[in-house]
């Protein structure tokens, strides 16, 4: 580890707790209660979208994956799917098909491209907190959303709530075989949400709207997946792989890609090899420049998973494609002390992954997954955002 990242695992915040862990979810009133013949747990709540009820409190919406307890019997792998007709069902896979090396998901043999299944399904939970985000009020299962379509019924994952003028909207990843896509929801109160239908098609993750219009459009960043990428030519400062693109649209519904990129991995930087969107941008001031803040998520290769941390780029109030400020060490790296009396339910580690955030006068609250376990809460003082003095390519 370099001094860099040693550095930043000493610093401290004025606030970074675990507000909502698995066991505070009480699965008798779970979207499936009562309806497989299978115990369940709590294999994580975490990756909360974030914003701020008309009451003042603010409004977590938790992705809770729901997992089998015991996933493998009668020599099969078993996962949970949403049917139209018969509500929540298992299916089973022969488990010499599987590899069930990662806790998360399994892998199935056999075909002549990747297939997945999931070992847990996700729906998510509104969770009301303090207005300074350091204590839970209340918690709305009465407005869980869960699968509803045969387009998620392997679940509903990461909500990425944004304020646009006078309304609430929020992107979520919806999981199928018929397509990994986005899914859109809205809202006048951030707590009854009407589906709003597929905005981006299979294999697109970590949708983010603007909170706020640019030339009049809604803006967007996506990140769209893949096996296959194209090299970059030698000695070139990008690594080839998934980068967060940029998207307009006339009414938050039909999305057109910007035709310049947007934020790449760098080829100098094994630690943000793999990038992609973390919270909606939000315009701000940052180290005395204007612009749309928004905080990604890197992957430096490692393990299984990898090492996921957060970093940040300012991007330009006018043409938003463009970066115009951004730091190289990581403003968050997951935390092992937070964790801790959590110990017997890890399954994942170096993990941190932002996915909410709000603006207050002189600093933000941010909202993030930790170890996909868990739901952090981060006040970090706008003064710590420090640019760094050659930000390079972008």
């Amino acid at each position: 580890m370099d001094a860099m990242t040693t550095a930043n695992r000493t610093q401290t915040f004025p606030f970074d707790e675990l507000v909502f862990c698995p066991d505070d979810v009480d699965l008798s009133r779970s979207p499936m209660a009562g309806q497989i013949d299978a115990e369940t747990y709590v294999l994580g709540a975490f990756n909360p979208g974030l914003g701020k009820l008309p009451n003042g409190n603010l409004l977590m919406m938790i992705r809770i994956a729901e997992a089998l307890r015991d996933p493998i019997f009668d020599g099969k792998v078993h996962a949970i799917r949403w049917d139209s007709k018969e509500g929540y069902v298992l299916d089973g896979w022969p488990l010499e098909l599987a590899d069930t090396a990662d806790p998360r998901k399994f892998r199935l043999h056999g075909h002549g491209w990747k297939i997945m299944a999931l070992t847990s399904l996700s729906w998510l939970l509104p969770v009301e907190l303090t207005p300074d985000g350091k204590r839970v009020v209340d918690v709305h299962y009465d407005k869980a959303i869960a699968p509803q379509g045969t387009y998620q019924c392997y679940g509903v994952e990461d909500a990425r709530i944004s304020r646009v003028e006078d309304r609430w909207l929020m992107t979520t990843c919806s999981v199928s075989p018929e397509r990994h896509s986005t899914t859109l929801y809205s809202s006048d109160n951030l707590l009854d949400w009407k589906f709003e239908g597929i905005v981006l098609d299979h294999q697109n993750k970590d949708m983010l709207i603007f909170e706020g219009l640019v030339g009049g459009k809604y803006w967007a960043q996506t990140r769209p997946l893949g096996s296959q990428f194209f090299a970059y030519p030698p000695g070139s400062p990008f690594f080839a792989g998934p980068s967060i693109n940029i998207a307009s649209s006339p009414d938050a519904l039909h999305w057109m890609p910007h035709i310049e990129p947007h934020i790449r991995p760098h080829a100098s930087h094994l630690m943000t090899e793999r990038i992609g969107g973390g919270t909606p941008p939000i315009l701000t001031e940052i180290d005395g420049k204007r612009g749309w803040l928004t905080l990604w998520h890197a992957v430096e290769p490692s393990q299984l998973v990898g090492i996921y941390r957060t970093y940040w780029s300012l991007l330009d109030p006018d043409e938003p494609w463009k970066v115009i400020a951004t730091s190289h060490p990581p403003l968050l790296e997951a935390n092992p002390e937070l964790t801790l009396p959590l110990e017997e339910q890890m399954y994942l580690r170096d993990v941190v992954f932002t996915t909410g955030i709000y603006q207050e006068e002189d600093h933000f609250i941010v909202a993030s997954g930790e170890a996909d376990l868990a739901c952090r809460i981060t006040r970090i003082p706008k003064d710590m955002f420090v640019a760094s003095e050659n930000p390079g390519p972008q």
